[in-house]
């Protein structure tokens, strides 16, 4: 589980727009890592999104040995970069080939309004690996015509026909992803883990037939493949070495080999030659004994994640979209915030879940800062903040799980933004003095007790299946929001305060209160088109809370909607209230997955988290104009370059700094391209 960037009050007031295909030379780390108030981290923006950089803190205090590792460990996930593209959609890897060429190749007027849009629509394909945005999941809409393009292509000599050029304008395969209820969820996805033809209904009836030898350790069945219709019957193609993406993923067998013979510990190296083993086999009893090793692996300066893990992008959960993070332990930070996992058990047994739905015994979580030095796949140019995994509920139960945040990821947000948005949205001056006080801090807290304690809370009943088979397109959400209400519950607790985590917890929770009901109701709606439904997971599950505790509270006035100089404002009246509420709703929503109670579930998201109130949201619209940063925020990954002796021996790693986003996407195209445009 992953818990994404979001909107925040801290935003960018001036960008740095990128020079066409124009390549300069890269900054080296020493200058930049020594001078951080000088540091750049504002790259480009354009269309919705803002692009900056990060810096990898502490890599001059690795060896070789475990910068090597690092090098690796990135280039065997940047090796299945191309996976990424193809499961987002089937004609997505055709396109951007044709749209590079043309863009390299193209000699003709680059003033016109025309071109400019093409190099935006280019550039938001780069943003969301393929032509559907990586939030909404919309089709994105090119600013200029099909004769436009025709015209562009006939110039540079490029081939883009058929199919694959028409699905840029028409209205074919217009959502990525579909969540509607009542509608057939696989047929109108055009995410590319099925083929056009099969339904719902083909998913569901072919993982029925499938059996885990031990049903109390069930295993991910689709998680590593597509189902495509096949003369009128259902066939599934493996993910692995010599079958679906197998080029690319002998690439990234060899990168982990190489990752394997540098690790920090036994117990690091058994979990890469595990993960070697399941990209060769396909195997899914294979991914859980990595899992198992990976989880008991927590040695070491170094870590990672790679593999097909989330399934947020499969509208019924099954299969795994392709990412990598490669992270360096923040040894004071996590230090600091090891204490959490350490109280894991209290946190568990003091919450407001039925005794039925507490587990017994939390093992195993583990809770570092870290601070990432590559990123790829489904983590990449859009990043999570915080991560916690495995996702298999049997592995959290019996062996624990690991939870990172994003430390330098977070900072780069940080220091790239001001308060203009919390300025206009927030309902008085206390309210903007106290996040200016403690919102950073809160922010923190709040990732940290989403990830080690929340997503490790709660257990199934014995008997209910997996959450992606009760709970369907709501699993998501649902879970994802029960993580988000262990965290709030405890926001406001002088626990925090008492384990020497805060110094003033009633401060902090307020901070952390007032900007989630100020997202969940409002600020997050910048980021749809007025008339849109609430679709992506996340944005969901913040607005079924945020609306499920405004409503249940209106009787004692607990959250105020106001109105004041014609603008709408929400403002907590009562904290501790507040935090009751949702205790109740994070009791009812682990019964919902502990039970497997699909119809409360549809219930909970259609009835809070799904429609918007248009009033609302088209003040939100209107009152956002004035600021010029972008409401997405994605980043351009460090450079890692070996140098090597004439024995082929790496002497040397160096970070570097890629100069703008469109530099970093081409270079990526040329050096880490595996795949063949149709797979």
């Amino acid at each position: 589980m992953k818990l994404k960037l979001i909107i925040s009050t801290v935003v960018l007031s001036t960008v740095l727009w990128s020079c066409g295909n124009e390549k300069s030379k890269p900054k080296s780390a020493d200058m930049e890592q020594s001078e951080t108030a000088d540091f750049e981290f504002k790259v480009d923006q354009f269309a919705d999104v803002k692009i900056l950089r990060y810096q990898i803190p502490g890599w001059e205090k690795l060896s070789l040995k475990e910068q090597k590792l690092v090098y690796y460990l990135t280039q065997a996930g940047l090796a299945g970069r191309d996976i990424m593209w193809d499961q987002n959609y089937r004609h997505n890897l055709k396109i951007r080939a044709a749209l590079e060429h043309v863009y390299a190749k193209y000699s003709g007027d680059k003033s016109t309004t025309d071109w400019q849009a093409f190099e935006t629509y280019l550039k938001r394909v780069w943003f969301s690996n393929g032509i559907h945005h990586h939030y909404s999941n919309d089709k994105l809409k090119p600013g200029f015509s099909p004769d436009y393009l025709k015209m562009l292509l006939a110039e540079t000599q490029t081939e883009l026909s058929g199919e694959a050029f028409n699905v840029i304008f028409n209205n074919v395969d217009s959502k990525k992803v579909n969540q509607a209820k009542g509608v057939d969820n696989v047929a109108l996805s055009a995410v590319n883990f099925y083929g056009p033809e099969v339904t719902n209904t083909d998913v569901i009836n072919f993982h029925k037939g499938q059996k885990s030898p031990d049903p109390n350790r069930p295993l991910a069945f689709g998680l590593n493949s597509q189902l495509i219709m096949e003369g009128g019957t259902i066939k599934e193609r493996v993910y692995k070495s010599g079958g679906l993406y197998g080029t690319a993923i002998d690439e990234i067998i060899k990168w982990l080999e190489l990752a394997k013979g540098v690790a920090e510990n036994e117990a690091q190296a058994d979990a890469l030659g595990l993960l070697v083993d399941y990209y060769k086999t396909g195997d899914l009893q294979t991914w859980d004994d990595y899992n198992v090793a990976w989880t008991n692996a927590t040695d070491g300066n170094v870590d990672y994640i790679n593999g097909f893990v989330e399934v947020y992008n499969d509208p019924l959960g099954y299969r795994g979209s392709y990412e990598m993070i490669v992270q360096i332990n923040d040894f004071d930070m996590s230090q600091k915030m090891k204490v959490l996992s350490d109280n894991a058990q209290w946190f568990e047994d003091n919450s407001t879940l039925m005794d039925a739905h507490k587990k017994e015994n939390v093992v195993g979580v583990t809770y570092k800062v870290v601070n990432v030095a590559g990123e790829a796949g489904d983590a990449s140019p859009s990043t999570p903040i915080g991560v916690n995994l495995p996702n298999s509920n049997w592995i959290r139960a019996e062996v624990g799980s690991k939870s990172v945040s994003l430390g330098n990821i977070i900072n780069a947000s940080n220091k790239a933004g001001s308060s203009d948005r919390l300025k206009e949205f927030a309902h008085d001056e206390d309210e903007i003095k106290n996040h200016e006080a403690y919102g950073e801090l809160a922010d923190k807290l709040e990732t940290a007790l989403h990830e080690v304690i929340g997503h490790a809370s709660g257990k199934l009943n014995p008997g209910v299946g997996e959450t992606k088979e009760t709970l369907k397109n709501y699993a998501s959400t649902l879970e994802e929001g029960r993580a988000d209400l262990v965290a709030l519950y405890y926001m406001y607790h002088p626990k925090l305060q008492e384990l020497g985590l805060v110094d003033d917890w009633q401060a902090v929770g307020r901070a952390s209160y007032d900007a989630y009901i100020r997202n969940g109701l409002m600020t997050q709606l910048i980021r749809l088109n007025l008339g849109d439904d609430v679709e992506e997971a996340h944005m969901r599950n913040r607005q079924w809370i945020s609306a499920w505790v405004f409503e249940k509270g209106q009787k004692e006035n607990v959250i105020e909607k106001v109105t004041k100089d014609g603008k709408t404002y929400f403002n907590i009246n009562d904290y501790d209230k507040l935090r009751v509420l949702f205790g109740e709703l994070l009791r009812e929503t682990q019964r919902i997955k502990s039970e497997g109670d699909y119809k409360a579930a549809e219930a909970l998201v259609e009835n809070y988290g799904v429609k918007v109130d248009q009033s609302i949201h088209a003040e939100v619209l209107k009152r956002n104009e004035q600021f010029k940063s972008a409401p997405y925020t994605g980043y351009v990954n460090p450079v890692l370059v070996a140098d090597k002796n004439e024995a082929g021996e790496i002497t040397a790693v160096n970070v570097t700094y890629p100069e703008s986003f469109v530099e970093q996407m081409l270079d990526y195209s040329e050096n880490y391209n595996f795949l063949p445009e149709v797979n």
